[in-house]
């Protein structure tokens, strides 16, 4: 397929259109033809990432891949210039005839391919529903364990489905059976409050903020920091799946940040 039906095809599973007020970042195809002039090249591979960067670039074009797909892009807003570290972001990309293509929020609120939505596959979570409104659209969803969890067993298995080598972060503050649990992956630290009028026993999500240690203990609810990249590799995973059922050759590329 061509790159712009490639590009249209993930959009319209995606829902990107529904960001579009909602979202900082720019979604979409971020880098390359548009189909809307003559250039409109084949997909042939396409490489996945959590990160556009100079190394996922650079390796993207190793892998002879025709198109990044990632999570976190380049463009957020404000674009002016293509100077210093922007135009060594890009570079790559011109040079390798690399298309960049983007699906922030929209992958993160997915309910089946996104990156809170494979979180809850590998922990079995049934009775799902949205969670973390943005407006009329929501960046993750919460569930049920069906036979609960003890607070070290879920610690253990994220750790285990996130970052085995780095483990997870723990606060330790709410009930002994967990039972309803409440994910919104990456730097979602703000959503507790919401967490917590949801009845979450538990809210994962990736990195937090200082002052969700004491928000969690007061409110009497567990915590668990499972890293910002770490919990933000399913969704890409996802669409990575799904570009191989179109016929489309992938790789993925794991870049960790620790963090």
């Amino acid at each position: 397929m061509n790159l712009s039906t490639f590009c249209g095809r993930l959009d319209d599973r995606l829902r990107t259109d529904a960001y579009a007020d909602l979202d900082a970042s720019a979604n979409g195809l971020q880098v390359g033809p548009d189909g809307s002039g003559r250039a409109d090249p084949p997909i042939e591979r396409a490489a996945f990432a959590v990160d556009a960067a100079v190394e996922t670039a650079e390796r993207a074009a190793d892998a002879d891949a025709d198109v990044l797909c990632v999570h976190h892009g380049l463009f957020w807003g404000g674009f002016e210039r293509a100077t210093g570290s922007t135009y060594d972001r890009l570079a790559p990309f011109f040079a390798n005839d690399l298309a960049l293509y983007v699906s922030h929020l929209p992958l993160d609120g997915h309910p089946e391919i996104g990156n809170a939505a494979g979180l809850a596959d590998a922990l079995g979570l049934g009775d799902r529903e949205p969670f973390g409104t943005l407006g009329p659209e929501h960046i993750g969803l919460q569930g049920r364990a069906p036979d609960g969890f003890e607070p070290d067993e879920l610690h253990d298995r994220l750790a285990a489905e996130c970052d085995p080598e780095r483990g997870v972060r723990h606060l330790d503050f709410g009930p002994d059976r967990i039972e309803n649990v409440v994910i919104a992956t990456g730097s979602a630290a703000d959503w507790l409050d919401e967490a917590v009028a949801a009845g979450a026993d538990a809210f994962v999500t990736g990195e937090g903020k200082q002052a969700v240690y004491h928000e969690a203990r007061e409110a009497g609810v567990h915590v668990y920091l499972a890293g910002h990249y770490a919990t933000e590799t399913f969704g890409v995973r996802s669409l990575q799946s799904l570009s191989e059922e179109w016929g489309v050759e992938t790789t993925f590329l794991d870049c960790p940040t620790g963090l």
